[in-house]
């Protein structure tokens, strides 16, 4: 759900991304060790303010 949420917020900033995690988090809906990850995946040009948008900081 997390992961859906942040995907929202990057695409609003005109920033693409992916989101790829296993089939487990869809069963199970929880993590525990990595199993269950989701990753979001952004061109690495993007990166910076990715984070930067992720983390809250107002200088996008």
């Amino acid at each position: 759900m997390e992961a859906q949420v942040i995907r929202s917020l990057l695409e609003q900033y005109g920033i693409p991304c992916l989101l790829k995690g296993d089939a487990a988090r869809t069963i199970y809906g929880f993590t525990v060790d990595g199993l269950g990850e989701v990753r979001i995946m952004v061109r690495e040009s993007m990166a910076e303010k990715a984070k930067r948008l992720i983390r809250g900081k107002d200088n996008v």
